[in-house]
């Protein structure tokens, strides 16, 4: 569809156009836009670098490859395919709203994207994702597929990912805590576990896990865990949105509550994962500079855009959001911290080896 609206051009209720970059290389001072430095690299993510993919790749991916001979094709591949999806997202919003809009009768070009973008404050939510839907959609006309028809494509593709990427984290919230409580649960005294006849650690835990009334104990079971996540993320979304009424038009907005925060918390756990690949390497006497120079950048410019925003929610009374980010930002220190404490006594020592797997029957 993009090869041919590259050649034809068609636009939204209109004769054959031609199809251009209409928006600006570069615009210094959009209208109540933020810094562009550091936002800009917690604005753009996931077609770059993203901390959410990492958890991906090792809460999902990994289980889901045949060999470890696999990882490469399918991490650094679905890369590519991001990147390349982010490349299309640019040229729908920046060329294809150019071919037309029916909300902007009359205008094309320049002049229309001006004023779809006239104000950064004004595109957000639902807009920011109409000026894809319509970009998208006049590329797909291109086919010979009607105006309507093909804007709904395009917004049924946006809700699958929106459905995917839903499923996906549901699934890491829940290893994600079925870890942390695993990490937090009481243990068993090895001498009485030995007493009962398991002779592996991995053997009494299991054992163990369903004898414990402690609700921790619970969370470490998939089940719990699971239903611990669905819940959480339900009761969230019962909440308005800030600044709205309980209402059942408000209801399930709860989330926007902490969006504003994705940004800037991605790319720091996306410093994080740079960390530990960096590790990795030092432990296998390995280069690490290409990885611990964009851990660097990663940590520190996430974190000073962080900064920025919590004196903007402090002094407009988001108190949740400068709580959660004050939290984010010490567990992010004294990693960092832990990390600098540690990093010249690893090279060469490896970790220790996992206990093994139990054996399907």
């Amino acid at each position: 569809g993009l090869l041919v609206a590259a050649v034809f051009g068609f636009g939204s209720g209109s004769a054959p156009q031609t199809l251009e970059m209409v928006a600006p290389a570069f615009n210094a001072s959009p209208l109540n836009a933020p810094p562009i430095f550091p936002f800009l690299f917690v604005t753009i993510a996931c077609g770059a670098v993203s901390g959410f993919h990492c958890l991906v790749s090792s809460g999902t991916s990994s289980k889901q490859i045949k060999s470890e001979n696999d990882a490469q094709f399918v991490g650094y591949g679905s890369m590519l395919l991001e990147g390349f999806l982010a490349t299309l997202v640019i040229l729908a919003t920046g060329a294809g709203i150019g071919l037309g809009w029916d909300a902007f009768p009359g205008a094309n070009g320049s002049a229309l994207w001006g004023q779809v973008y006239a104000d950064w404050k004004g595109v957000t939510g639902g807009k920011a994702i109409a000026a894809f839907v319509v970009g998208s959609g006049n590329f797909v006309q291109a086919l010979g597929i009607e105006a309507t028809m093909a804007k709904a494509l395009m917004g049924v593709l946006v809700a699958s990912f929106a459905g995917t990427t839903l499923d996906t984290a549901t699934r890491l919230q829940r290893y994600v805590v079925q870890e942390l409580a695993a990490t937090f649960a009481p243990r068993v005294s090895p001498t009485a576990m030995a007493a009962e006849g398991y002779d592996t650690e991995f053997e009494r835990g299991q054992v163990r896990k369903g004898f414990s009334l402690n609700p921790l104990v619970w969370l470490t079971n998939t089940h719990g865990a699971t239903l611990f996540a669905v819940s959480t993320a339900f009761l969230l979304a019962l909440f308005p949105a800030p600044g709205k009424d309980w209402s059942w038009e408000t209801i399930g907005t709860g989330g926007l509550m902490l969006w504003p925060l994705f940004g800037a918390t991605n790319q720091l756990l996306a410093g994080l994962s740079f960390m530990v690949i960096s590790f990795w390497l030092l432990r296998r006497g390995l280069p690490t500079w290409f990885a611990a120079i964009p851990m660097i950048f990663m940590m520190i410019i996430p974190a000073w855009a962080l900064l920025i925003d919590v004196q903007k929610w402090f002094d407009g009374g988001s108190h949740l959001l400068v709580a959660v980010s004050i939290i984010v930002l010490a567990l992010e220190i004294w990693m960092a911290i832990e990390a600098m404490l540690i990093w010249p006594k690893v090279r060469g020592v490896l970790e220790a080896p996992l206990p093994p797997l139990p054996a399907r029957t």
